[in-house]
């Protein structure tokens, strides 16, 4: 995935900083984000659908401020949730050093679903924020919300780097990873999905 637009505050006292109205200028480094959900028809009599992240991709004005059906049929039913910021905070650079130094840097989509339907006439996934901090995922999973990933684009990695670089300071002492990402893996072996959603009977989802 690329086109990402990355944003980045200027230099104090650089040519681009001079040439910024104040009320124009960058606070922190961010990027806008959309995020796509979908819905599999599975093989479980309780619960024949599947919610799941699919994608994030670059925000587009085009998409508006609104969810928007992509896709729906037999087989699955596809979301376009638009207009998520996703910020770098100096002081949670720790967070993004830990999610660089994970096998598979990514991102991290908090979501849940409506309790009424208000998008469409069912029920579906809403993601609630995005981040790319390993610490605010955590946090999430330990307190019970559905947390899933997709892997981060060469170019977000760089300007994430580029700014634990700048602002995160190594720890003497190693700090533990939470119990919350130890390594999960499938029966191929692969990445198992996190979540932390629970299943209920019949008439959920």
């Amino acid at each position: 995935m690329s086109g990402f637009v990355l944003y980045s505050p200027a230099a104090p006292g650089s040519p681009e900083a001079a040439s910024i109205d104040a009320a124009e200028a960058v606070r922190r480094p961010f990027t806008q984000v959309a995020v796509v959900m979908q819905r599999e028809r599975i093989d479980n009599r309780w619960q024949p659908w599947r919610w799941s992240l699919s994608e994030i991709i670059p925000n587009e004005d085009g998409f508006g401020t609104q969810p928007r059906l992509l896709i729906k049929d037999d087989q699955q039913e596809r979301w376009l949730h638009p207009g998520f910021t996703v910020e770098l905070f100096t002081d949670d650079a720790e967070g993004y050093h830990l999610n660089l130094t994970t096998d598979h840097p990514c991102f991290w989509v908090v979501w849940r679903m409506e309790e009424e339907p208000a998008i469409s006439d069912e029920c579906i996934a809403v993601p609630q924020t995005v981040t790319l901090s390993y610490n605010d995922a955590g946090r999430w999973l330990d307190a019970q919300e559905s947390v899933e990933q997709v892997p981060a684009p060469i170019e977000v990695l760089s300007w994430m780097q580029a700014f634990v670089d700048k602002h995160h300071v190594l720890e003497l002492k190693r700090r533990k990873r939470p119990d919350s990402f130890k390594s999960l893996q499938d029966r191929f072996g692969n990445p198992a999905r996190v979540s932390t959603e629970k299943i209920r009977g019949p008439s959920h989802g």
